[in-house]
């Protein structure tokens, strides 16, 4: 079930992982189908997402015969080249294919994950044991689909391109009614998606439509910028096709991640969901870089008792140790002192006539 936490966020688990609101951003390296049909690709591509520190890989299941009709060999993708039906075709994997990656990943560590565009593909990676399933944005109106998927009663991930809220919350009140945890994932479907069509603003519509989901970004623009942007929104799911070679052939490896920039997005997202919140504060830890870095009251020049403190007297210079800071400087000139004080001495509050008991803080108040 999608359990909120202490503070009513919505989160759930896959395979142990927490994802939700108040955990650091689980980032889904996209292998898809870079591999074309090449388990050597796909082998060395799972090897990369773990040396680089990924937590989840996820692929394609293709069911041919059970996900197109014949006409798909005349319909030739935005980016390609060739007839969707041919693409997959050549890229889809077995079952036996898909075990043994999914048994390959999980034997490093990682979380094994797949988009199943057909029934039939659902059911076999429910065959398989897959702990949640990803739903991509061609299906996240195939209503019949997602209640298939959803009544394995696992955890379920949407992406949300080329629809808007109200073609999305039917999905979402199927996954409801299933009691299944879920997550949508803003999305725009353009390859590469231009930085001004990415639409961040689509994370804050998701939150504020439907406030039971986990919500993040399936991302199809370049680099990893708008990634870390999207977290500070309240992306906790981040999703990015991968590969490990970007001269590889394929209509997705153009807008994929390699192994750096996917070592990058891992330490850079945990890093910037770090950073999040707090308040203007000092902290604590600031004491030793106080003692430095702030100015206090001096006297520039030797100042006799009962003498007038003036600007040609007295100024302010580091470090932040003395009893008045900087701050103060004004209020001191004109100020008579009750003892002679050398040059370049810190000024006291008990040294300046009529201030000893009417003084500030220190340098941490």
């Amino acid at each position: 079930m999608q359990a909120p936490t202490d503070t009513g966020f919505p989160a759930f688990q896959i395979q142990g992982r927490w994802i939700g609101d108040e955990h650091s951003p689980f980032v889904i390296a996209e292998i898809g189908i870079n591999h074309e049909g090449d388990m050597a690709k796909a082998r060395q591509m799972i090897d990369d997402a773990a040396r680089v520190g990924a937590e989840c890989v996820k692929l394609q299941c293709h069911v041919i015969e059970d996900e197109y009709v014949p006409s798909a060999k005349q319909v030739i993708p935005g980016n390609a080249t060739e007839s969707i039906w041919d693409i997959m075709s050549r890229c889809a994997l077995s079952e036996d294919e898909e075990r043994e990656l999914k048994d390959y990943a999980e034997a490093k560590g990682l979380i094994f994950m797949s988009t199943p565009f057909s029934r039939a593909a659902a059911d076999r990676l429910e065959s398989l044991g897959v702990g949640a399933y990803k739903v991509g944005s061609g299906e996240c109106n195939n209503y019949p689909l997602i209640d298939h998927i959803a009544s394995f009663g696992k955890p379920v991930i949407v992406s949300t391109g080329m629809n808007n809220l109200e073609t999305v919350a039917p999905a979402v009140e199927i996954l409801r009614a299933r009691g299944v945890p879920y997550g949508l994932l803003h999305c725009t479907s353009m390859y590469p998606t231009p930085y001004d069509k990415v639409r961040l603003g689509g994370i804050d519509d998701l939150r504020g439509a439907f406030a039971d989901a986990v919500v993040g970004l399936s991302d199809h623009s370049l680099g990893n910028y708008t990634c870390f942007a999207a977290i500070p929104l309240g992306a906790r799911i981040l999703e990015k096709h991968f590969t490990s070679d970007a001269t590889w052939p394929g209509p997705d490896v153009p807008i994929s991640i390699t192994p750096p920039e996917l070592g990058q997005l891992v330490e850079g997202s945990r890093a910037v969901f770090e950073a999040l919140g707090g308040g203007k504060d000092i902290l604590e830890e600031e004491q030793p870089t106080i003692d430095f870095a702030y100015a206090c009251v001096v006297t520039t020049q030797a100042v006799r008792s009962g003498q007038r403190l003036t600007k040609e007297n007295l100024w302010v210079k580091r470090p932040g140790t003395g009893e008045i800071l900087a701050k103060d400087y004004a209020r001191l000139l004109g100020k008579t002192v009750v003892e002679s004080i050398p040059a370049n001495t810190q000024l006291t509050w008990a040294q300046v006539a009529g201030d000893a008991c009417e003084h500030t803080m220190g340098p941490t108040g």
